[in-house]
């Protein structure tokens, strides 16, 4: 199969990249290689699939529309990942019409060549962030998404609905996944995780956003590639939306002393207050994923932090020698 890859450079999109690539597949990326941050890292993701025959690399946004003609009309595609996304809650409030622009005029761009070039099965990757504060044990997918505290929550959300109007419209077989905090090897330096490893190598402090007490549901990146994966191979109902956690949340408090373990080193704790947009919980309900998916997170957190803390480590050697 031949799979379109947006955002395919970054964290999750090279990640998956690589898998498909392993699995026989044929990739095409578009990635517009922005500098949220460091450039030098999204050429790391991809360098070793560069020289494959089933690799094409395209750079350019998805807001571009005659590039994204050409490669719609010059390419047989089969499935488009939809992973491209201006991304980070705090950023979002200070630059709200980016976050429009690239999220949602790139949606319906995508969409819109897909309706044209008849593509008819897009998975996209939306955020647990649309339930916004939600004060529910455990977030389901039937809950209501009317309340987002974030521009880029509200351009998730807003996404979701595009490509239900348009799967039912123009037949296009979609499944929308709430991604719930993803971390692992080649994860942005901007995350708290990748974020505090290396302040915490440097003995400097790191920043810490409240008491402590808020809660995240960490999912390893090969449990969401695995997720993906399935999702790619679902087509029993026309439009789903679905929610891929590690299923296990975890306080920032413990987050901070499962890397202090892993490491064999105590950060340095600069205790700020709560920022704007952000929110107090996340806590997924996997049990759609599991019953259409077959979805099951298989890395726990501490083993998570132990592979990424390796992978960190490798990499900086590699640069090194």
């Amino acid at each position: 199969m031949q799979f379109l890859i947006t955002g395919g450079a970054g964290f999750i999109g090279s990640t998956l990249a690589d898998r498909l690539i392993k699995e026989n597949n044929k990739i095409i990326v578009l990635d517009n290689f922005n500098d949220y941050y460091d450039i030098a890292l999204k050429e790391q993701n991809i360098s070793e699939n560069l020289n494959n025959p089933d690799y094409k690399l395209f750079r350019g946004d998805i807001c571009d529309r005659e590039l994204t003609k050409k490669i719609f009309s010059e390419n047989t595609i089969d499935i488009v990942i939809h992973i491209a996304a201006r991304a980070g809650v705090r950023p979002s409030l200070e630059d709200p019409l980016e976050y429009v622009r690239s999220n949602i005029d790139g949606t319906v761009n995508i969409l819109e060549n897909m309706k044209k070039y008849g593509v008819k099965k897009i998975v996209f990757a939306s955020s647990s962030s649309v339930y916004g504060n939600c004060t529910a044990e455990k977030f389901s997918e039937d809950l209501k998404v009317t309340e987002p505290i974030s521009p880029y929550a509200a351009t998730k959300s807003a996404c979701e609905q595009f490509i239900y109007t348009y799967s039912k419209l123009y037949g296009i077989n979609a499944i929308c996944l709430r991604f719930f905090t993803v971390y692992g090897p080649k994860q942005r330096p901007d995350l708290a995780i990748r974020k505090f490893i290396e302040l915490i190598e440097k003995d400097k402090p790191i920043p810490v956003y409240g008491d402590g007490t808020t809660k995240r549901d960490y999912t390893f990146i090969e449990d969401i590639i695995d997720g993906i994966c399935s999702a790619i191979n679902y087509n029993k109902t026309p439009y789903e939306i679905i929610n891929l956690g590690g299923g296990s949340p975890v306080t920032l408090d413990e987050m901070i002393s499962t890397i202090e373990e892993v490491m064999g080193k105590k950060a340095k704790i600069d205790r700020l207050p709560m920022q704007l947009g952000d929110v107090n919980k996340t806590v997924s309900d996997i049990t759609k994923a599991r019953k259409l998916l077959g979805y099951n997170p298989k890395t726990c957190f501490k083993e998570g932090i132990k592979e990424f803390i390796e992978w960190e480590m490798k990499l900086k050697k590699g640069m090194k020698d």
